[in-house]
């Protein structure tokens, strides 16, 4: 996506990042790719098992439950083009199978071994064979299938191959400026991810005021847990009942749970000042100030304070934010003119 024309040009890049502009750019949107399938096939997995638990509800229900997972996901526009309804059977497939979903968890995976195919000589071995293994698994299913035999035991596997992927990259990758591009990619897909997951149950339109703190209330947020891999985290830290304001606070503010947005946040920052060169105390790129302002606000505000102006605001902005973040460090570190089949493949991701 092209700067605008009317505006301020971009800070140079830093040297050593201009010599890994195109196997960066691959290697950050690989990282990413495999996050958000991981991520969208705990979510749908979570959601599925949920329903499952409440059998008897209602068609409505049911499609107030998925209609409130299209909403935080932003993609209910292209749901609403290709399906009628929203229920368990159409949303999986748009989520897990659909290639018309740039989001799917099909798409993600052909697009991580495309960037994956194309650095291969930059990735281990092991790193490559994971990818690869995957998208084969993937590509042998069809979804009737899936629904035939269990979708639990698929989106594990999909999830277990994330996992290792991940800890492939951790035990098999140098510590370089290549690392320092996964890591990015992958904090900021997850701090995006969940941001969404916590915004999936501000869209969920419960029956009456008096199912709040009920038996649905509570599983509904425990699912947004569990849908973060927070759940056992949760307990651990809090012993007690699952609460509203525990959860949020648990998934924004924790300084020391993985995937909540305060830690990723904190991690965002770090490398994005060693991609940017950013080694002064006063941030020079806009990429670097967005990070700093996010990362104080996790810091100095409370729960309280986030609640009372808003949650869904909270996290909508928070999502502005990150984007924008990632935005400016594609344009300022990964940039150049379109260069035949790779160069096009490129735009497309970057406007995805």
């Amino acid at each position: 996506m092209a700067s605008p024309k009317n505006s301020a040009p971009l800070p140079p890049r830093p040297q050593a990042t201009v010599m890994l502009s195109r196997v960066a750019h691959s290697l950050y949107w690989m990282s990413r790719y495999i996050e958000r399938a991981e991520n969208f096939a705990r979510l749908l997995d979570v959601n599925l098992q949920l329903l499952l638990d409440f059998q008897g509800v209602t068609t409505t229900a049911v499609e107030e439950h998925w209609d409130s997972i299209l909403l935080s996901s932003g993609d209910e526009k292209l749901f609403e083009e290709h399906y009628e309804l929203a229920d368990s059977r159409s949303v999986t497939e748009f989520f897990a199978f659909d290639r018309r979903n740039p989001n799917s968890i099909l798409s993600c995976v052909d697009s991580a071994r495309e960037n994956a195919r194309m650095i291969r000589d930059q990735i281990s071995q092991e790193m490559w064979e994971t990818i690869n293994e995957l998208y084969l698994y993937l590509h042998d299913r069809t979804s009737d299938e899936i629904w035939a035999t269990g979708a639990a035991e698929f989106f594990n596997n999909v999830k277990r191959s994330a996992h290792l992927f991940q800890g492939l990259v951790a035990s098999t990758y140098s510590r370089n400026e290549g690392w320092e591009f996964l890591q990015f990619g992958c904090l900021l897909e997850r701090a995006d991810k969940t941001t969404r997951i916590l915004d999936v149950k501000y869209h969920i339109l419960l029956p009456s005021a008096a199912d709040v703190g009920g038996a649905v209330d509570t599983a509904q947020w425990q699912a947004v847990l569990r849908s973060a891999s927070a759940l056992e985290a949760y307990r651990r830290f809090y012993v007690r009942e699952i609460l509203p304001w525990k959860v949020a606070e648990f998934l924004i503010f924790s300084d020391s749970f993985p995937r909540s947005l305060h830690f990723c946040v904190a991690e965002i920052d770090t490398f994005l000042r060693r991609i940017l060169g950013e080694t002064g105390a006063r941030p020079r790129t806009e990429a670097a100030r967005l990070s700093r302002r996010l990362l104080a606000d996790l810091q100095s505000l409370a729960i309280t304070d986030v609640l009372e102006d808003g949650l869904h605001e909270f996290l909508l902005e928070a999502q502005k934010a990150l984007d924008r973040i990632g935005e400016e460090v594609v344009q300022t570190t990964m940039f150049y003119p379109a260069e035949s089949e790779l160069g096009e493949q490129q735009q497309q991701q970057i406007q995805q």
